[in-house]
């Protein structure tokens, strides 16, 4: 039978016990056991950390014969006097100290785990997700939740002290088309209807800038039924925030300020204001992405002009097709990649959907791929207009825009990392402007939103929107952190006449409109001030801030690929009269 608390209640956790000579109280899990001799040391582990317990020849025997019963993972409390470790371990707060202990309680035995609790831990991801609780004791993901914790904290006091309302919006909400596939939840009420699970706050928070809350902010869930991966989760958590009687500028400038903040607060940071900025225009010919990684150079190079000149039917033919032959220079890379490490990389391309890399290797004299084609002094213009050097190499894509900029953007970022030359400690904001605000649908043929479709188009745009959709851009904008995409913003139409104007180039019916919207339509008669706001991903925020490879590893309890989740094997099986009391009924096949 496991011991009582009785007369015993905590004073210290056990990775603030530093002061030799108090009475301290500490509860924990079990870390360590050791026994030497006729002394006993139990390392004792809570989310602060640990600290050492000290059994030996002065303990009494009933509370030694205890110690000496303990195992890994076990509850204990321990009652004792802070003493100075004569083994001393300077790596550790805690390591110079220890406490010899008067009263020992054991809450909780625990059996075997199935796997080693320690920080570096060699079980299988598979098996520590269905033991998630228990791969929550280990130190690294403690903390990566307690940061978490943190920025959540100082998220919450940065817009409270500017002067923003926290305000909660529904979790079941009607279905409205935003991009992904909801989450439907259905009625018993009213059956054969069904609420959805909200895939932002999108709508509501526009609502409140009509209701006069000028300033909202939410740490809002938001759900999407997408495939998953690395930094995707089915469910996730957005720093969601609207404001009133501003413009794009102002809502950047205040996202700045928070982002400062956070990273000065939450690990001591400095990030210097204001944030750069890239058109996404600039943004794709540069980098071929629309969220680069400007941690490193590497930048793409249009030698359209060059290539023009050179007999290469490979780049005679995409320039014919309207496309453009570009480059990225990979400096000091000859000596890296090699012929087979090279082809590697056509191999990567190819899979893309580019035709291949044409590429110029230097290590004593440039190697070109197409020599057979150039004239006399080609080669000295292109490794000219690249900037190449002896020992660089030169990677050339030829090919539609899209093509080539997709697949040079992704080169980019293989051999900088097969390089090593992207720094970890290094935190490259960027603000990405101007963004398109249609994208055309190839397999359907027409073009669609880029954006949720009551986003403001740019002053300037709006004469093309019904005659030519590939002109005009949006008053939005993301916020990108080393090649990853933290948020996305955007001004609000607020003018009724123009959303239905948006409404049509969509292709929308009036009575889709009225179906999908006519809520929101209908508020908008009644005027409404000009507001725009952003959603910053905390999940994707954290994971960087930790230094993670996975949001995995700063959720707590997070799905995998297909998202299920292992521990309670959910999704589940549901009895046929809980099914039918919602009037459903599932088809076995």
């Amino acid at each position: 039978m496991a011991d009582s608390m009785k007369g015993l209640k905590r004073t210290h956790y056990c990775g603030e016990v530093t002061e030799v000579g108090q009475e301290v109280v500490v509860g924990g899990f079990v870390d360590k056991v050791r026994k030497k001799g006729g002394i006993i040391f139990i390392v004792l582990r809570d989310r602060t950390g640990i600290v050492q317990l000290l059994f030996n020849e002065k303990t009494d025997p009933e509370i030694f014969e205890k110690a000496s019963s303990c195992h890994g993972e076990y509850v204990l409390m321990a009652k004792g006097k802070v003493c100075e470790r004569e083994s001393k371990n300077y790596k550790i707060k805690t390591g110079l100290v220890e406490i010899f202990v008067e009263d020992l309680r054991i809450l909780a035995k625990a059996q075997t785990t199935p796997f080693e609790i320690v920080s570096n831990s060699n079980a299988n991801e598979e098996l520590r997700l269905k033991y998630r609780y228990l791969d929550l004791r280990r130190e690294p993901l403690q903390k990566n939740i307690i940061m978490r914790h943190e920025i959540a904290k100082v998220t919450r006091e940065y817009f409270y002290e500017n002067g923003f309302i926290e305000i909660e919006t529904p979790m079941m909400m009607k279905s409205t088309p935003e991009g992904a596939r909801d989450y439907l939840i259905p009625s018993r009420v009213h059956q054969g209807k069904f609420y959805a699970l909200p895939q932002s706050p999108q709508i509501y928070k526009q609502l409140l800038m009509i209701s006069g809350y000028d300033r909202y902010i939410q740490l809002a869930r938001c759900f999407r039924d997408e495939d998953l991966r690395a930094d995707r989760q089915p469910e996730f958590t957005q720093i969601d925030l609207e404001m009133s009687f501003v413009d794009a500028e102002d809502i950047q400038e205040c996202v700045e300020g928070f982002i400062q903040r956070v990273f000065k607060e939450v690990m001591g940071v400095e990030i210097p204001l204001p944030l750069p900025r890239l058109t996404f225009a600039d943004a794709m010919n540069r980098y071929g992405t629309d969220k680069p990684d400007t941690r490193f150079g590497f930048e793409i190079q249009d030698i359209s002009e060059t290539a023009k000149n050179i007999d290469f039917v490979v780049f005679r033919n995409a320039l014919a097709d309207g496309g453009s032959v570009r480059a990225i220079n990979i400096k000091n890379g000859a000596g890296v990649y090699t012929r087979k490490a090279i082809d590697k990389l056509i191999e990567h391309a190819k899979g893309i959907g580019a035709k291949g890399l044409a590429y110029i290797r230097w290590v004593e004299e440039p190697d070109c791929s197409f020599k057979k084609f150039l004239a006399d002094g080609d080669l000295d213009k292109i490794c000219s207009a690249t900037g190449m050097e002896k020992g660089d190499l030169l990677l050339i894509c030829a090919d539609k825009n899209k093509t080539v900029l997709s697949t040079l953007g992704a080169i980019r970022l293989i051999c900088a990392k097969t390089l090593g030359i992207i720094p970890e400690d290094k935190y490259n904001f960027l603000w990405i402007t101007e963004m398109p605000f249609f994208e055309f649908d190839e397999d359907n043929n027409k073009w669609v939103a880029s954006h949720h479709p009551f986003t403001m188009p740019m002053e300037e745009c709006i004469e093309y929107l019904d005659i030519d959709p590939a002109n005009v851009r949006a008053k939005a904008w993301d916020l990108v952190l080393n090649g990853t995409e933290l948020s996305s913003g955007s001004m609000r139409i607020t003018d009724f006449e123009l959303q239905q104007r948006m409404f049509e180039a969509l292709g929308m019916t009036d009575d889709e409109i009225e179906a999908k919207f006519g809520f929101l339509v209908d508020a908008y008669r009644y005027a409404s001030p000009p507001h725009g706001g952003m959603g910053i991903g905390l999940d994707r925020l954290a994971m960087i801030m930790c230094k993670a490879d996975s949001l995995r590893d700063v959720t707590a309890f997070p799905k995998v690929q297909n998202a299920s989740e292992l521990m309670s094997e959910c999704p589940s099986a549901v009895d046929d009269e809980s099914l039918s009391v919602l009037g459903i009924k599932v088809d076995k096949d």
